[in-house]
């Protein structure tokens, strides 16, 4: 068991060596919670967008075509549930992985994600490797 783990390791950190230049976009309210995962995602290299709301995230994905959307459920004016549907209702956008992120660890909130489109539900406060890891199970590069 303990030979698995150490492969398990090596490959989350070869892994993560290819996440340069990854556009990842964070969108969340907390200035705390933006910060925190832009530190963690560009230590490995990613270009990290933030938006702290779902209007000011619409328009900046059309200009920065993110590779995958980190959204927080509960913000002011568009929550993370109607930011995630109409991301998913644009053809362009409709095959970009979307993680919601809640300090809620709910199984309705979690079907929820699921009903308007979302691909992962993590719950905060999150972890580097729980970032990486939803990378790397939606972001597929060539």
């Amino acid at each position: 068991m303990s030979e698995d783990t150490r492969d398990a390791d090596i490959t989350e950190t070869g892994d993560a060596e290819g996440l340069e230049g990854l556009k990842v976009m964070v969108i969340d309210d907390s200035k705390t919670i933006r910060r925190t995962a832009e530190t963690l995602l560009k230590r490995h290299g990613c270009q990290v967008i933030t938006a702290t709301d779902g209007f000011e995230a619409l328009a900046k994905i059309a200009e920065h075509r993110p590779e995958i959307i980190f959204v927080d459920i509960m913000m002011p004016r568009l929550d993370g549930y109607q930011t995630c549907a109409l991301i998913k209702h644009n053809r362009l956008f409709r095959s970009t992985p979307v993680i919601m992120l809640s300090s809620k660890d709910s199984i309705f909130d979690k079907a929820r994600g699921r009903i308007v489109g979302s691909e992962q539900y993590l719950t905060k406060p999150f972890t580097r490797d729980d970032l990486l890891g939803a990378i790397r199970a939606h972001v597929h590069r060539d």
